[in-house]
C-alpha cells in the first residue's frame, strides 16, 4: 500500500499498511524551520543595526521596526509548525510554508533596503 486509507487521511501513520518513519523526517523538518528562523534573526539584527547609529532618522527606525515585526512573525510560524510536527504525522502544509516564504522574502527586501541607505 503506497498511501493512507480513506479513514486516515489526516494521520497516515494510523494505517496498518503505511510504512512510516517514526521521527527522523519530522525532526529534520523541525531543524530546517529552526535554522531558517535563526538565519532570519541574523538578518533582522543586521537590519536593526543602522537604527542605533548617531545620525539615524525615521527611515532607519521604520526599517528596523518592520524587520523585527517580520522576524517575530517568522519565529511564530516556525514555532507553530514545529509544534504541529511533534503532534502529528508530517504532512504538507501549504499555508504556513507560503507565509514563511513571503516573510523571508520581505526580510530580504528590508535587508537590501538597509544596504541601499
Amino acid at each position: 500500500m503506497s498511501g493512507p486509507c480513506a479513514e486516515h487521511v489526516r494521520d497516515p501513520g494510523a494505517c496498518a499498511g503505511v510504512r512510516r518513519d517514526p521521527g527522523a523526517s519530522a525532526e529534520r523538518t523541525r531543524l530546517a524551520w529552526r535554522r531558517t528562523g535563526l538565519s532570519a534573526a541574523a538578518v533582522a539584527l543586521l537590519t536593526v543595526r543602522p537604527a542605533f547609529a548617531p545620525g539615524a532618522g525615521p527611515a532607519e527606525w521604520l526599517l528596523a521596526a518592520a524587520a523585527m515585526a517580520v522576524w517575530a512573525a517568522v519565529v511564530g510560524i516556525a514555532l507553530y509548525r514545529g509544534r504541529d510536527l511533534r503532534t502529528r504525522f508530517p504532512s504538507p502544509a501549504p499555508r504556513p510554508v507560503r507565509a514563511y516564504a513571503v516573510l523571508v522574502a520581505a526580510l530580504a527586501v528590508l535587508g537590501c533596503g538597509v544596504v541601499m541607505l
